[in-house]
């Protein structure tokens, strides 16, 4: 299980770890509630083979006579497998607390950063990638935890390349054109784009002068992600490639390939 996330702190140094701490201290819980969770402003996290930072913004209600200074409470947004916080099987969340800035006697607003960093032994695998649950977590300066769960979902997804190249440029009307191409993504315990693999990719054209490309065939990628296809020219126009994406994986276009037809 890997488990990254600090979200505590207190008396000066933000030095607990809230994940460290047993569940038994739930009765002594801070009074606070979570809401209003947003990951990545509700879009998916597409993490490449660089440190990837994410912002999370919440809501979070306190009675009025519970202090929201750092070094009273420290609270942080948690991602979560599992059927629950308490049962979780893996769990991201921020490096440090979140901060909060008070909009009312019993309401902040919070942002709190997240990051995630590719090829970093036990911080991140491909098998991360996919749908996560999300919930909060706050400590007290005793190190007392509220965790709350059940706030939504989010996705995080391997990002994704695709390439296009139609040959021969120039081509005759009737000859054959063959376009190539390979889609790629993040290889999260390597560092570097693998091919994916038995995806459906959408070859598309548009005829010079045309506002938008419609479909010519969907075709599979094959070892490394290649794809290779070919098609009669007929027209001047735009070749590319394009893919609508997986749980795991962020749909992609090409870059167009302009092929002129004599």
């Amino acid at each position: 299980m890997r488990i990254r996330a600090t979200v505590a702190a207190v008396s000066g140094a933000l030095a607990l770890s809230a994940f460290a701490v047993p569940a038994a201290h739930a009765a002594a819980a801070p009074n606070v509630t979570f809401s209003n969770v947003k990951v990545n402003k509700a879009k998916a996290m597409v993490v490449g083979t660089k440190k990837t930072a994410v912002t999370v913004t919440y809501t979070l209600t306190h009675p009025a006579n519970v202090s929201i200074a750092p070094d009273k409470l420290g609270t942080g947004p948690i991602l979560y497998r599992g059927s629950s916080l308490t049962d979780r099987t893996a769990a991201f969340g921020s490096d440090e607390p979140g901060t909060c800035k008070a909009a009312s006697t019993t309401v902040a607003n919070c942002t709190a950063t997240m990051y995630f960093r590719p090829t970093v032994a036990d911080e991140i695998a491909n098998a991360d990638a996919g749908t996560w649950n999300v919930g909060g977590v706050a400590v007290t300066a005793g190190g007392a935890i509220k965790w709350q769960g059940g706030l939504g979902t989010t996705k995080l997804q391997r990002a994704s390349k695709l390439t296009v190249n139609a040959a021969p440029e120039p081509v005759k009307k009737g000859k054959t054109i063959t376009v190539t191409g390979a889609l790629t993504r993040a290889d999260w315990q390597t560092g570097k784009y693998t091919g994916y693999t038995g995806q459906s990719v959408k070859l598309q054209f548009k005829k010079k002068g045309a506002s938008a490309y419609t479909t010519v065939k969907t075709i599979k990628t094959t070892t490394g992600g290649a794809l290779k296809t070919t098609v009669k020219a007929s027209v001047d126009g735009t070749f590319r490639y394009s893919f609508a994406g997986t749980t795991t994986t962020p749909a992609v276009s090409a870059t167009g390939d302009y092929v002129d037809v004599r």
